[in-house]
């Protein structure tokens, strides 16, 4: 804007997280979750804090004081398994980690300068937003506030990614113009944050009564998926496509003839750029390129680590200690990396928690009356399944920045699925009082 105000706005953005802290622990610890769920992906913006004092911890502070806050207003937690689920994974990766030190593969997890227990404390940020999301979220506005703050957060998201990418020629795909994208680890990540919230609003807009509304919403999905396009991610874009067939199967059915037909027609529609990144998984010879062939031999390589170690695998974050295929440090795939580090006790939970995800988002699709609950029980399924396809192509569940905000929307749907039980019951209470000619239950 050329007015010098921009510089000040990390600074502002910054005091607010501790004046937010304050309201948190004083009575209005909601606040301080909202204040927060946009900067939860947005990464590029929190670096900013780095220059002010605890800048890189003021994220966690405000869960912990949100957390707090809620506890001294006698707040609960839905009523779910989900909690307990995480609790015994947090607890187990923190032994999977002194199982890693017996074997050599890793130092004890004690202190803030050994890597695998920072790597530890991290992912351990994402269900403390969880938490944090359950107990003060718990009515119906603060269940349309949670979602309107995300359709905010995904708007300034699509905006940093389209600037980025639209700053470029793309007449042909090059893999040096791709840049680390708004969540501050590149494009890979960013377009699975991309590809999970499009899908989200995609069916959540299905249940918008108000057509301005619903025109709105499926705007905001078009963006997104224009945005996910120019991440140039072959995952994200299978992730897409996957979820949009699901989501004919359980809702609109004319979406599987649209997609059977995209998948006949799609290098005829989508941008030229597009098209060679996804012909290049493999040359003119049939052979796989460089970074296809890089995951194939993680995999077979990943492959002989679990015979060895089945059943606890090698330790929780024991991985990015040592280098593998072109001094690789990752797996490429989120679910050969649990086996890999937490063995077949890990895989288990980890399976678990993704079942008790995916029915209590399905659960409240199918038993909300509310559109409103309903929309976020679709929205919410359709997420989690791009979510799984896109980490069968790399780790994109420990980052923060892309689970976190999917699980601020579980706790809402959870809380949402509480409310949505009561509703019949109030609805019933209602109409026998209406009809009712007793003097008891006319003034109960």
């Amino acid at each position: 804007m050329g007015t010098g105000i921009g510089h000040y706005i990390p600074l502002v953005a910054y005091l607010g997280f501790w004046v937010m802290c304050l309201l948190s622990l004083t009575g209005r610890p909601l606040l301080g979750l909202y204040y927060m769920i946009p900067f939860l992906p947005y990464r590029t913006m929190r670096d900013h804090f780095l220059d002010y004092p605890l800048g890189g911890n003021v994220l966690t502070v405000l869960v912990i004081a949100v957390i707090l806050g809620g506890l001294i207003k006698s707040k609960r937690l839905p009523q779910t398994k989900l909690y307990l689920t995480w609790l015994v994974f947090a607890v187990y990766l923190y032994l999977s980690m002194w199982f890693g030190t017996m074997l050599g593969n890793a130092p004890p997890p004690i202190w803030l300068s050994d890597v695998n227990f920072v790597t530890w404390k991290d992912y351990m940020l994402i269900p403390l937003v969880f938490v944090a999301a359950g107990l003060v979220v718990e009515d119906r506005r603060a269940v349309r506030m949670v979602i309107l703050i995300t359709a905010f957060t995904v708007l300034a998201i699509d905006r940093s990614c389209l600037m980025d990418s639209m700053s470029r020629s793309w007449a042909n795909f090059d893999e040096n113009k791709r840049g680390g994208g708004p969540l501050g680890y590149g494009s890979n990540q960013t377009a699975a944050y991309l590809a999970m919230f499009s899908m989200f609003f995609w069916g959540f807009g299905q249940y918008l009564k108000r057509k301005k509304l619903r025109l709105l919403c499926y705007g905001l999905v078009g963006i997104t998926i224009f945005a996910d396009l120019y991440t140039f991610s072959r995952a994200s874009y299978l992730a897409l496509i996957f979820s949009v067939f699901v989501l004919g199967i359980l809702k609109d059915r004319k979406l599987i003839l649209i997609g059977a037909v995209f998948l006949v027609t799609w290098q005829a529609i989508v941008p030229n750029a597009v098209r060679e990144r996804v012909n290049m998984t493999e040359n003119s010879n049939g052979v796989l390129e460089a970074s296809a062939d890089e995951r194939v031999k993680l995999w077979e390589a990943a492959e002989t680590s679990i015979i060895n170690n089945p059943v606890f695998g090698t330790g929780f974050a024991t991985y990015q200690l040592s280098s593998h295929v072109d001094n690789l440090r990752d797996t490429h795939n989120w679910y050969v990396k649990v086996m890999v580090e937490t063995g077949i006790v890990g895989m288990i939970i980890v399976l678990v928690m993704l079942w008790q995800m995916l029915a209590s988002a399905f659960r409240l699709f199918k038993t909300a009356v509310d559109p409103l609950y309903q929309g976020l029980g679709l929205g919410l399924f359709l997420a989690i399944c791009a979510c799984l396809v896109a980490n069968f192509f790399g780790d994109r569940w420990t980052y923060l920045e892309i689970t976190s905000p999917l699980w601020v929307l579980v706790a809402t749907a959870l809380r949402a699925l509480q409310l949505a039980e009561v509703e019949p019951m109030q609805v019933a209470t209602a109409s026998i009082e209406a009809v009712s000619p007793n003097p008891f239950l006319a003034y109960r």
